[in-house]
């Protein structure tokens, strides 16, 4: 059916002027991993899911109950936010050109998309409603409330410009300022929202009343209170008494977050490195104003070139919900310096005033930084007891630190690595992956029900275990508990090659994939040259149950299930000699042989007549046969394309009409033809060249030149029918 469908391609349709087929759509339904793009975190708390986007239009789901989803944009552009609508089922996203996405996660689908007029600086969902703040680089604060049930958004008429701010608080301030952060207070029923601006004013205002509460961070209100801010330096539990520098002082916001549960204490990161932790606490009754004693500098280095502070994160401590706790960093190291993540531990327990640091310890990054995300534990949504600190690091790795650990980590650890790494259940980088192969599996048969048997005795990929016995905070993507594979039938198998010669086998009936082999490149007890070079080639035959492993130094690895534990024969094969050795082995996959033909990669493999011959096609264009029996060398042809073009592709056919078929007429059938008619070779180059050889001899039966347009290439070749 599907041969049929695609040859009607050629034929243009009434509603597919170009041919094209208009009613095969492809749809992705499963993705493993992180994309190599992720480049920002998002998590709801309640479903326990995580969302990360990435810089190609791509938001990766991670949650519970092996859930694992990839959205997929209309748009190829960045999310620069993306937020949950907590226990609703709706991620709304914001893409680079200001479009506002709402993505229905139990469809999979876009439901509704909303372009917005200015420049989108920043965004923040009131918890535990379905409203959220925008914030523009005009400085003006939009409210949109999103529909629970079709998911779609409309704009209310409640909106906070920067001349009611102004107005309220009697203070003046540039009319085109921008909105670098938005967060509502917590403990307040969403009834405040704290928004601060790129020129360092800071602004507490009280949505239901309409007025401004508290003011901090202006410049011209901190000279004329007086203001002075505590100093705090890398490595000091002490307090520093000294006056704000005014042109310091009146420096661009990059990144804020509450330090205090009830929202009463603000830390703020600048461009140039600095730290503050504002009171935004209402003094003597008062509104406005400033009092003498409002902030409290922190600074990681004392160079006169430091990194901006780019994100920041809080992490209260349990017993001291408002007096103390981690402040985690990304940023405000000397410019050059390594890329860390800094975790302060501070106490200010007797008042800000006397704040003190208690620690300072360095987390290492694993790639360049991306984004991190505290999540809390279940049932304190609100209280943010951290259960896990994540870190998405580029290129697409998320590491996880247990949250327990961040109140004890002392600074004579020195830089404190992850304890875990998202369990990718398919490596790509580390190693890097070459090759793969999705194969079916027949029904029954004594081979496969060894193979059932063999596989789910390893457990080589357990969930991650944190310290004090933690366990992974998310399940999406990984075994767990809930999912068992006892009495589950294999139906199909993934196999993947590797650049440092090894090979991976995973079960991949189930939508979570399990490993079942790990195929190390290299024989124990014997050395072969280049037995761990890069794969470049693999084929499976599901009757022998055998596996030809190609690499691109020319040799070909030959794995067969191995029911005991004894020792057997390990064959090296050449065109000249052929060597036995007894190894030991194990149970499950072993190698029984390698080939060593040629000087040149192997491109492609291809087992035939039911696993007993296997062909192989190499990068100079030369195609051997091997037997499986005897693991011996049939032939191997010296050159089967003039231009020496790398074999692209290699099928056995049975009919001896093939010949026919791609004979051409300035090369005519030759007389080695009666040879075909058991089984023929059909070779594809690159180079477009179809080539069809004896299978039994290696003579060439004839040869056909596909006419390509100028720079093309061949990239495969299926024979359709008998």
């Amino acid at each position: 059916m599907f041969a049929k469908r695609l040859l009607h391609k050629v034929k243009p349709q009434n509603n597919a002027p170009d041919g094209s087929i208009t009613d095969l759509e492809l749809q992705l339904v499963l993705h493993y991993g992180i994309p190599y793009t992720a480049s920002i975190l998002a998590f709801d708390p309640i479903q326990r899911l995580l969302a990360i986007g990435t810089l190609d239009g791509r938001i990766k789901i991670i949650g519970g109950d092996n859930v694992e989803g990839l959205l997929i944009s209309p748009k190829k552009l960045p999310y620069k936010n993306i937020e949950f609508i907590h226990n609703q089922g709706f991620l709304l996203g914001i893409l680079n050109d200001n479009d506002i996405q709402v993505w229905d996660l139990e469809c999979r689908q876009l439901t509704y998309s909303l372009q917005w007029e200015a420049n989108i600086t920043c965004f923040a969902v009131i918890h535990g409603t379905n409203l959220m703040y925008i914030g523009e680089d005009k400085g003006l604060v939009s409210v949109l409330k999103c529909d629970s049930e079709e998911g779609k958004l409309s704009r209310l008429p409640y909106n906070i410009p920067v001349k009611a701010i102004t107005d309220s608080a009697g203070i003046s301030c540039p009319n085109h300022v921008q909105i670098v952060g938005i967060l509502p207070q917590p403990c307040c029923s969403g009834s405040r929202v704290l928004i601060a601006y790129d020129n360092g004013l800071i602004v507490l205002w009280d949505v239901s009343e309409g007025h401004v509460v508290t003011v901090r961070g202006y410049t011209d209100l901190q000279l004329k209170g007086g203001g002075s801010a505590n100093l705090v330096t890398e490595g000091s539990d002490e307090v520093q008494d000294g006056s704000l520098d005014p042109v310091q002082e009146d420096k661009e916001i990059c990144s804020l977050c509450w330090a205090s549960n009830s929202g009463t204490v603000l830390a703020v990161g600048y461009i140039n490195g600095d730290i503050l932790l504002w009171d935004i606490s209402s003094e003597n009754g008062q509104q406005t104003g400033v009092s003498s004693k409002t902030a409290v500098k922190l600074q990681l280095a004392s160079g006169n070139r430091r990194l901006p502070i780019i994100v920041l994160c809080w992490s209260s401590n349990h017993k001291s919900h408002d007096g103390g706790g981690q402040l985690l960093i990304y940023g405000g190291d000397d410019m050059g310096s390594e890329e860390v993540l800094t975790v302060l531990n501070l106490d200010w327990s007797s008042g800000i005033d006397s704040l003190r640091c208690i620690s300072r310890v360095d987390l290492q990054l694993t790639g360049s930084f991306a984004d991190m995300m505290l999540i809390p534990s279940v049932g304190s949504i609100e209280n943010n007891y951290t259960a896990a600190l994540f870190v998405l690091t580029n290129p697409g790795q998320l590491s996880v630190y247990d949250g327990t650990i961040l109140p004890i980590l002392k600074p004579e650890e020195g830089k404190v690595s992850a304890q875990a790494k998202f369990p990718v259940v398919v490596p790509t980088i580390d190693p890097y992956i070459t090759v793969t192969k999705l194969c079916l599996l027949p029904m029954g048969g004594s081979s496969f029900e060894d193979f059932l048997k063999k596989s789910y005795t390893r457990r080589d990929t357990e969930v991650p275990i944190l310290s004090a016995g933690a366990k992974w905070p998310l399940t999406g993507g990984v075994p767990n508990d809930s999912f068992s594979y006892e009495g589950k039938r294999v139906e199909r198998i993934y196999i993947s090659g590797y650049q440092d010669g090894s090979v991976r086998i995973w079960d991949a009936t189930c939508p979570i994939l399990r490993i079942m082999f790990l195929l190390e490149g290299k024989v124990p007890g014997i050395e072969v040259d280049f037995q761990n070079a890069s794969v470049s080639a693999l084929d499976f035959c599901p009757l022998s149950m055998t596996l030809a492993v190609g690499n691109e130094c020319s040799l070909v690895r030959v794995y067969k299930i191995q029911e005991s534990s004894n020792e057997s024969s390990y064959h090296i094969v050449s065109e000249t000699k052929h060597e036995v050795h007894i190894v030991q082995h194990g149970e499950g996959y072993n190698c029984i042989a390698t080939f060593i033909l040629t000087n040149s990669p192997v491109t492609t493999l291809n087992f035939v007549n039911g696993g007993d011959k296997l062909a192989v096609g190499f990068e100079s264009g030369q195609v051997a046969m091997l037997d499986m029996n005897s693991l011996s060398v049939m032939f191997c042809t010296y050159q089967i394309s003039a231009a020496r073009s790398p074999v692209i592709s290699i099928a056995i056919h049975a009919n001896p009409q093939i010949s026919a078929l791609v004979s051409s007429p300035k090369r005519p059938t030759t007389d080695n033809a009666e040879h075909s008619a058991d089984r023929v070779l059909v070779i594809l180059t690159k180079d477009a060249h179809i080539i069809v050889v004896d299978s039994i001899t290696g003579k060439l039966i004839s040869s056909l030149s596909v006419p390509t347009k100028k720079d093309s290439a061949a990239v495969s070749m299926y024979v359709i029918g008998k």
